[in-house]
């Protein structure tokens, strides 16, 4: 974690509500913005299972209480994002949304903007699966 920041980035988001706001806010982007067609279109219509899903996942991620692993076991990113096609594409219309919605909620935070960016480049390359 990098030295700037006061906290854990869940302490610093502002806990729960901070990141249920941020994934609230991410899948809005991704289900009304263009730019991220090709991502929507690899979920489900109903975003709601995704969203908690994330939800979960981002709380224990960003050092606060491991309620995805409390319910769904280890998270085995790789394993679990396998059977869609993520390439470079992909990732960046994930990102695109992602800091978006960062870009809203954290325009005031810029070090936990830019300890979150990098974190995030880091995982959604790790996710792809084809080149």
């Amino acid at each position: 974690m990098s030295q700037i920041l006061a906290g854990t980035p869940y302490e610093v988001i502002g806990a729960e509500a901070g990141v249920r706001l941020l994934v609230q806010r991410f899948y809005d982007i991704m289900d009304s913005d263009p730019v991220a067609a090709g991502v929507r279109a690899a979920h489900s219509a109903d975003l709601s299972e995704a969203r908690e899903r994330l939800y979960l996942f981002l709380v224990g991620w960003m050092g606060g209480p491991a309620l995805y692993v409390e319910k769904h076991g280890h998270p085995m990113l790789r394993a679990r994002h396998l059977p869609f096609r993520i390439d470079e594409r992909m990732r960046d219309e994930w990102l695109y949304c992602m800091y978006k919605a960062m870009d809203e909620q954290l325009g005031d935070r810029p070090a936990l903007k830019l300890h979150l960016e990098q974190a995030f480049m880091r995982t959604a390359d790790f996710m792809r699966n084809c080149r």
